[in-house]
């Protein structure tokens, strides 16, 4: 009922143009919209506005995930949110990019029904809601960029293809576009796979993202006082204690650095984003080897119109030679040897031609000899 009353009320805000802040879910499977200031928010989860600045959309940050005390501060591209024990509460819930991850996080989260509990047994209970919440995000960041990838190869192989096969204007246009989108979209795959590659070398960071345990290990009586009522408006804050401390018994028994499970998880995760980076590489390097192949046909091309320079000009400076010797004869002074020689005429004429051909043939066998020019 709730689902449905959120659904209407966010399709009815996008309708009407309204700006909804924040969307929130609980460990209960309830969900309710928040139209709350930063300040509000800073109180509820409990951190402070370095943090909550990180989630500004006007702001450019990095994909980051942050664990703190009592919450887990993810800003992963489109989706950002704030990851508590019970709660999560995701950013901008009404833009169209963020509509998926809501309605997987309205699914995913939802609680069990006590036959599904029957027949699945306690695997699920087993299963901080932190990192419950945490897999769903990591799972749409995940397939978001792998569907961008998958878009990008689908238009980018067929074009770098037609390119091969005709170099123009119009073809290089597109593949210049191409390669920008793919470098950009190569920064932001980078960006978080380098962000889980970090969690994984670091097991602080890792033990710090178990608030469950955290949770459970304030409030068991090991711990020797009560944990701090830290959400005292929240209706499920003993049946989640409780949940928390089953699962949590390794920490109450004094294994605070077992991040197995937080591990399994993100690695999981981190192999996915690092087969969509690998699927970039493989179209940067078909790229750079397009380019390659366009270089050579281009040097190439060049190469043929520097051979075609080479024998205009060499038919050049015969034909300049035998101008000259028309020139030399057709000169307008006055000499006694031209008298009674009219046979000459058609001898110069006839050697002069010749040696200006066997000048050409010279050139171009010396060219070929020394590599200037194909056979």
């Amino acid at each position: 009922m709730a689902a449905a009353v959120v659904g209407e009320a966010l399709a009815g805000g996008k309708k009407r143009g309204a700006s909804r802040s924040w969307i929130l879910f609980d460990a209960a499977g309830e969900e309710r919209l928040l139209d709350a200031d930063k300040y509000a928010i800073m109180h509820r989860v409990d951190i402070n506005a370095r943090d909550l600045r990180i989630l500004d959309p006007l702001l450019s940050y990095p994909s980051t995930i942050l664990g703190r005390e009592r919450a887990i501060v993810l800003n992963l591209e489109h989706i950002k949110a704030i990851i508590t024990a019970e709660e999560v509460l995701l950013r901008d819930p009404l833009d169209d990019i963020v509509i998926p991850v809501v309605e997987q996080l309205r699914r995913r989260l939802a609680p069990l029904s006590s036959t599904q509990h029957d027949v699945e047994g306690t695997e699920e209970d087993e299963s901080p809601f932190e990192f419950r919440a945490l897999e769903v995000t990591l799972e749409a960041i995940c397939s978001f960029l792998d569907a961008r990838t998958t878009e990008l190869e689908s238009a980018a192989y067929p074009t770098l293809d037609e390119l091969t096969s005709k170099i123009s204007s119009r073809n290089l246009d597109r593949v210049r576009k191409l390669k920008s989108g793919m470098t950009r979209l190569n920064a932001r795959v980078q960006k978080v796979r380098d962000e889980l590659e970090q969690l994984l070398d670091d097991d602080d960071d890792m033990a710090d993202l178990y608030l469950s345990r955290k949770l459970a290990g304030a409030a068991s009586p090991v711990s020797g006082s009560g944990g701090p009522n830290w959400f005292p408006a929240s209706p499920t804050i003993g049946s989640k204690i409780s949940r928390a401390s089953r699962a949590s018994a390794a920490t109450i028994h004094g294994n605070e650095n077992d991040v197995e499970e937080l591990e399994m998880l993100l690695e999981a995760y981190f192999m996915q984003i690092d087969g969509t980076f690998n699927k970039l590489a493989t179209l940067r390097e078909y790229i750079d080897d397009t380019e390659d192949y366009i270089n050579i046909q281009l040097d190439n091309h060049r190469n043929q119109l520097i051979q075609l320079e080479l024998f205009l000009s060499s038919g050049t400076v015969c034909l300049s030679l035998y101008s000259l010797v028309a020139g030399i004869f057709g000169m307008n002074i006055p000499y006694t040897w031209n008298d009674d020689h009219g046979y000459v005429f058609k001898w110069v004429v006839l050697v002069s031609g010749l040696f200006c051909a066997f000048m050409f043939v010279s050139i171009v066998a010396y060219a070929r000899h020394k590599g200037l020019v194909g056979s």
